[in-house]
């Protein structure tokens, strides 16, 4: 056994590496010696052994020629083979083991080796010398490209923008799709905005095609600018998106599309929240297939999605993965974990998104410390809950009782779940006041996306990028184009890919088996709702083909419906008029003479003064009577914003900031709602505020 490891643990001989300078010289000494001995015993020719030599240094020269050697190797080469065989000739003559004859052989191999050593130096010197060569002659053709870009740059900043810059360096994209001029300048407190906001100039004067822009951003420091300038439109095409299918990071960034240079750009979304506006027709459903896309493949999210549009955005990800009983197919995950297509099964997924991240707060608190840090470390074993809300921004400026309710749980999600990995993505159909006007999405979604599809209503990008300049509708008029912008990069122009269902069924089937299981802790916190939403009471509506609202089609009882009982006015669908049935007849006989017999209450809108009716209470078959008013449009970002002020409450004059109004408008508002419950007005004179149920 002790013989084994030693022989394992000895050298390693490279039989197939070839000679160096030293093993070189030793075989040809040691060659020659070999011959010459053999030689002298067997009473060989000398002259055979010359002839030998010269055949090989013939030999050499001709190879060495073929692979463009120095002069100076092939001659060392030559030169060792006929003095190789020279020594041979003269040993098999005089004797080969004779003091002279060995130490004169051992003074022949100490040459060959030196010799080989310098020949070998110098031929690594000249293939680098060669190469660098060719370098240089690379580097002046592009400089010289370069020197005549940056001297028509600094001519056209200097006559459209008037200012004087001197340019550092200029980069040609490898994709061959425009540059990135990085210059200084000049002094005396220029900012890079000088230059951004006459991006749409720049373009002009460079005659640049359609889609393509020359944008400034900042530099390295505040006294230098980046100027993209985009000479290829990378917009107008339509690409697919990547067949690629490898696993991703939230950590390591999701990519969502292509920039101008098409460079990727990615999004991290550990802390940051993301909102995507774009038009009906501008490609938002798919951008949201990419984002779904994206999320499915990574191996440290979950994500949730909420479209009370019939699931419309979720769907595709889950019917590959569901048989006709609503369970996994051959144990194939969906590639969503949670949807849900109704206010009711939404309240559901929000319920336990917040009771999960209240208690992530509280059972983590060891592993935080252990990290040393504030933020959940988000794994494949503690993932990053994603919630995607389809037009979730239309959700949370929507007026009526069920919107409401989710809008307020909506930013009690983003307001409480950022450190416990719980991130939201909401979409709306265009970047309005109303929209942004809500002071907890502007501060929590940094990344931000504006498809535009050369729609100019309701896109009001200042609004959306605030601070960047040069930004119009008209330079992304294609289907899936538009604007980008995260806390890493600045907004521009960038391609969404485009994805098709097919490539969606590909993506659940590639991904299935890489999707992480919600911990023990929260899935304890989320309770049955979340254990049992594959159940299949609650995926009937995906596999149901008749028309419905939802998870759960709304019944409403009409006057020709199977119950029994009054068929009153406000369930009935007038929209439609058709032929009065029998059973229509006698119900409105019905109807008539109850009128006639008991006083009913008067309909809603009716123009006939109360006096005429009678004052005697009777039925009121009056159903659905109209709500009273719940306040104006913006009183829900009012209570929002207030809800987030805590118990220190806020001032009508601070509220009448957030929402843009007039502060009398603001404080009748507010003080109907506070009749209403909604609020609680605290009296304390000058300084009084109003201040949410919550925290009063």
């Amino acid at each position: 056994m002790t013989t084994n490891t030693q022989a394992k643990t000895g050298p390693v001989w490279d039989y197939s590496a070839g000679h160096g300078p030293v093993t070189g010289a030793l075989s040809a000494t040691t060659g020659c010696l070999a011959l010459a001995t053999t030689g002298t015993a067997t009473g060989m020719p000398p002259g055979w052994a010359f002839a030998i030599g010269t055949a090989g240094a013939i030999g050499h020269t001709i190879t060495s020629l073929r692979d463009r050697l120095s002069a100076r190797t092939v001659s060392m080469r030559a030169a060792s083979w006929l003095v190789g065989a020279g020594w041979t000739t003269w040993a098999m003559t005089t004797g080969p083991l004779s003091w002279a004859a060995l130490g004169s052989l051992a003074t022949i191999g100490v040459g060959m080796g030196a010799a080989a050593r310098a020949t070998l130096l110098y031929e690594e010197a000249r293939e680098l010398e060669a190469i660098a060569a060719a370098e240089r002659q690379v580097a002046r053709e592009l400089s010289a490209e370069r020197r005549a870009v940056a001297a028509e740059w600094v001519d056209r900043i200097q006559r459209v923008c008037g200012i004087t810059v001197r340019v550092v360096a200029v980069e040609m994209w490898p994709t061959g799709t425009g540059c990135t001029i990085d210059a200084e300048l000049p002094a005396g407190g220029t900012t890079y905005d000088r230059i951004a906001r006459e991006s749409a100039r720049l373009s002009a004067d460079a005659r640049l095609p359609h889609g393509c822009t020359a944008t400034a951003a900042q530099g390295i420091d505040q006294g230098r600018v980046l100027i993209d300038v985009t000479t290829v439109n990378v917009l107008e095409a339509e690409i697919t998106y990547p067949t690629d299918y490898s696993p991703l990071s939230l950590h390591t960034g999701i990519p969502w599309g292509l920039r101008t240079n098409a460079d990727e750009i990615r999004t991290y979304l550990r802390e940051q929240c993301a909102l995507v506006v774009g038009p009906t027709g501008s490609g938002k459903t798919n951008m949201v297939h990419t984002i779904l896309a994206g999320f499915a493949r990574t191996t440290d999210v979950l994500t949730w999605v909420i479209d009370l549009n019939a699931g419309s955005a979720g769907l595709p990800w889950v019917r590959p993965a569901l048989d006709s009983t609503g369970q996994t197919t051959d144990g194939m995950r969906p590639g969503v974990d949670w949807l849900a297509a109704s206010h009711d099964e939404a309240m559901l997924m929000l319920d336990a998104a917040v009771r999960i991240a209240k208690h992530r707060k509280m059972a983590y608190q060891d592993l935080m410390s252990q990290a040393n840090t504030d933020l959940l470390p988000i794994s494949d074993r503690i993932p990053q809950i994603m919630l995607v809300i389809d037009e979730g921004a239309e959700i949370l400026t929507a007026t009526d009782k069920l919107s409401r309710a989710l809008a307020a749980k909506i930013l009690e999600v983003i307001r409480i779940a950022r450190a416990m990995g719980i991130r939201t993505v909401l979409t709306a159909l265009g970047a309005t006041g109303s929209v942004l006007g809500n002071l907890m999405i502007r501060r929590e979604a940094k990344v931000r996306v504006a498809l535009t599809g050369g729609e100019t209503e309701g896109m009001d990008l200042s609004k959306q990028f605030p601070g960047s300049r040069g930004l119009r509708v008209d330079q992304a008029p294609y289907k899936g184009s538009g604007f980008m912008g995260t806390p890493e990069s600045p907004a521009g122009l960038f391609k969404s890919w485009r994805i098709l269902p097919n490539q969606i069924r590909d993506i659940v089937t590639a991904t299935s088996d890489r999707h992480p299981t919600l911990d023990t802790v929260s899935a304890k916190a989320a309770g049955p709702d979340y254990a049992r939403r594959w159940d299949m009471t609650r995926t009937a509506w995906m596999r149901d083909d008749t028309p419905s609202t939802g998870p759960v089609a709304e019944q409403r009882p009409t006057a020709t419906g199977p119950a029994g009982g009054l068929a009153l006015s406000a369930l009935r669908d007038e929209r439609t008029p058709v032929a009065e049935t029998d059973e229509e007849a006698l119900a409105r006989k019905f109807r008539e003479q109850i009128d006639a017999q008991f006083a009913t209450a008067p309909e809603p809108g009716s123009d006939a003064p109360a006096a005429d009716k009678p004052p005697a209470a009777g039925l009121n078959l009056s159903a659905f009577r109209n709500e009273p008013d719940s306040g104006p449009t913006w009183l829900p970002d009012a209570v929002a914003a207030i809800k987030t002020a805590g118990a220190a409450g806020m001032k009508p004059s601070a509220v009448a900031d957030v929402v843009g109004r007039s502060r009398q408008a603001v404080r009748d508002a507010l003080k109907a709602a506070a009749e209403r419950g909604e609020l609680v007005y605290r009296d304390n004179g000058p300084h009084s505020v109003y201040v949410h149920p919550d925290h009063a």
